[in-house]
């Protein structure tokens, strides 16, 4: 016996978030937090470091992010999260970790203790475009080059770079945490000067048998540049002449960033003599500048063609307390747009670099997509200028949807647009056709429960297996 009923059933609806959105918004919920840190006076390592973990997703799992003067803090809901985390790290960057545990609670009868992780990831104190005097040992041991080297691109090793040959060599985060060492200049904004190119001339060097040759692509790109400091223009007739990795980059007329070695600070009594000595050039360029930064505008930020996405970061309470009151507060904020300003300077003129993050369109790049076409590029040579073709189009999630043109080949079938070579099938066709018994929307509302099967009007289908006597 087969029982039935109809009844109603009220379902209701209501909104709850899952365990780890509850985490989130709950304080002292998280059980592993990474420290990053680097003990440097800017804060580009840290807004790189942030595209990556952007481009990667490193940062899922992750409760909040806040930051500090010299660093960050991610705070995950366990330990496999925070594992997870320091390994994308070890991958981008010389690192080294120390970590320790928290005794929370503890149960004696199940033997279950509760910890809290706490990890210390100290980032290598060396940065993009920072001036080296390398110990002579290890500057043997990566190819005999020059102890005068520029560093080129930080990943898990640094990549160095001398800037009077064009030679290569890369110093692997071991052999760099086993004997540290600073930089005898950073790239900051105030060791920086700015020259103006006046002329240049191709040098062809003679390979070194002793040192690791130069690849031909690289040998091709030294020039000897000669320029003149921006701030000598009118007033003086100063000049030098030096060899660069960046001779290829530059024409007259363009400005780039360098190095003075006669009045720059070195923090290195070894490379203090070798200068007194007459052996180190009298000018490192570090860096070609584009756009309005060379013209000097004054919205030459605004003005950029390309744009980044940055994390949700919350700024502690000692960060907000750093500078207090109304001339530190306004300190600190010019500080931070210093380096953004710095950071978006080096990804605009190292395409190695920006292929690492994501980088995307601007409202000004939208612009002179459409008067650009079929432009001639005047800059042939220049494969470091950023072009429209790296960037991605922004995201905009409020974005209203993309009109679509009226088309020859669309229906109207009822209420319902089909295009051309797709076949509208109407309600219970298919089934007629098929000699199926077919029962409608409305005709099922309409049926009643009984105890027995009733068989459906137009039912054909096993009629000849039917016997009629019985």
């Amino acid at each position: 016996t087969i029982l039935q009923q109809s009844f109603v059933v009220e379902f209701i609806v209501r909104n709850q978030q899952c365990v780890e959105c509850q985490a989130a918004f709950r304080q002292g919920t998280w059980k592993s937090l990474v420290q990053v840190r680097q003990r440097v006076g800017h804060k580009r390592t840290f807004l790189y470091l942030e595209q990556l973990i952007l481009k990667h997703g490193a940062h899922r799992g992750c409760l909040s992010i806040e930051t500090f003067k010299d660093g960050m803090d991610f705070y995950f809901p366990d330990k496999g999260k925070a594992a997870r985390f320091m390994s994308f790290l070890e991958d981008v960057v010389p690192l080294k970790v120390k970590s320790s545990k928290k005794l929370i609670s503890t149960d004696d009868k199940s033997n279950i203790s509760n910890y809290k992780f706490t990890n210390l990831v100290e980032i290598c104190t060396l940065c993009k475009d920072d001036l080296l005097f390398l110990p002579k040992k290890l500057a043997t041991h990566i190819g005999n080059i020059s102890r005068l080297v520029l560093v080129k691109n930080i990943s898990n090793v640094i990549q160095v770079i001398d800037p009077l040959t064009g030679q290569t060599g890369a110093i692997e985060g071991d052999a760099y945490w086993r004997d540290p060492f600073r930089p005898v200049v950073t790239a900051a904004r105030t060791r920086l000067t700015r020259y103006v190119i006046l002329g240049k001339e191709p040098v062809f060097l003679e390979r070194n048998v002793s040192k690791r040759g130069v690849n031909r692509k690289q040998r091709s790109k030294l020039a000897l540049v000669s320029a003149a400091r921006e701030s000598d223009l009118g007033s003086n007739d100063v000049t030098v002449e030096e060899c660069s990795q960046l001779g290829y980059l530059m024409k007259s007329g363009d400005v780039a960033l360098g190095y003075d070695m006669k009045d720059v600070q070195l923090v290195d009594d070894d490379a203090e003599d070798v200068r007194r000595a007459g052996k180190f050039p009298d000018v490192v360029f570090v860096r070609k500048l584009y756009g309005g930064v060379a013209t000097g505008e004054a919205n030459a930020a605004k003005k950029r063609m390309f744009q980044l996405q940055r994390l949700p970061i919350q700024k502690t309470d000692e960060e907000k307390e750093k500078g207090r009151g109304k001339k530190g507060l306004k300190k600190a904020a010019d500080m931070e747009i210093l380096d953004e300003e710095d950071f978006m300077q080096e990804l605009e003129a190292d395409r190695e670099m920006r292929a690492r993050v994501n980088v995307y369109k601007s409202e000004i790049a939208v612009s002179k997509e459409t008067k650009q076409e079929g432009g001639d590029d005047d800059d042939k040579d220049d494969d470091q200028k950023i072009t429209l073709d790296e960037l991605l189009d922004s995201l905009v999630l409020d974005m209203k949807p993309d009109h679509v043109e009226p088309d020859a080949a669309m229906q109207l079938v009822g209420d319902t647009t089909i295009e051309e070579g797709m076949v509208f099938v109407g309600e219970g066709e298919r089934a007629a056709k098929d000699k199926i018994g077919y029962v409608g929307r409305e005709e099922a509302i309409n049926i009643q429960s009984r105890e027995t099967a009733i068989p459906v009007a137009g039912n054909v289908w096993g009629k000849d297996f039917l016997d009629e006597d019985l």
